[in-house]
């Protein structure tokens, strides 16, 4: 087994984090990844097969009651029919999505950033601070947001392969470097 460390230094406002991250640490990266994965598909495949998934009482009653600063937005969103036929469908299929977006490492970032969205609007839904501010729905968006930090679809992923596909003689993701914000 071979491994070293290599230094990572950010500068963000005017303020540097440097410091030495091991080469084993690429296995714990893809371990999130797959984490998440799973997870997801799991929950959102758990919604499509019972059949039954309906947001609206969450909607209306979980955020009130658990004293939520976001009560009157998700009492709002709960009350407009459209909007929970939406929810319904995108909420199963999102995380399905997600998460086999995440189990192969295809659009992993892309993936990554919406299950971080979930777990933001999760986390307000199911306000609970009892213990502090940090929960686990919280602590899943950092998950989330550090698989995409991490690039973590190029370890044992498809975006790898996806970048060096070549496209007018180059590869892709040096011919549209935009796609850096939803491959890896």
């Amino acid at each position: 087994m071979s491994s070293q460390e290599i230094r990572l230094t950010s500068t963000v406002g005017g303020f540097t984090a440097d410091g030495k991250l091991h080469t084993l640490s690429v296995w714990f990266i893809l371990a999130l990844r797959l984490m998440m994965g799973i997870a997801f598909l799991w929950s959102g495949a758990d919604k499509l097969l019972s059949g039954g998934f309906n947001a609206a009482g969450y909607l209306q009653n979980a955020p009130p009651a658990n004293g939520s600063p976001a009560a009157d937005l998700f009492v709002a969103m709960g009350g407009t029919e459209w909007f929970v036929a939406f929810v319904n469908v995108a909420v199963p299929w999102g995380e399905v999505l997600i998460g086999l977006g995440l189990i192969v490492g295809l659009l992993a970032r892309l993936a990554a950033f919406w299950g971080a969205f979930l777990m933001l609007l999760f986390y307000l839904g199911n306000w609970n601070v009892a213990h502090g501010y940090i929960n686990g729905d919280f602590a899943y968006m950092l998950v989330f947001l550090s698989v995409a930090a991490f690039g973590a679809g190029r370890i044992l992923g498809l975006d790898a392969a996806v970048e060096q596909y070549e496209a007018g003689g180059q590869p892709l993701i040096e011919r549209y470097p935009w796609m850096r914000y939803l491959l890896g």
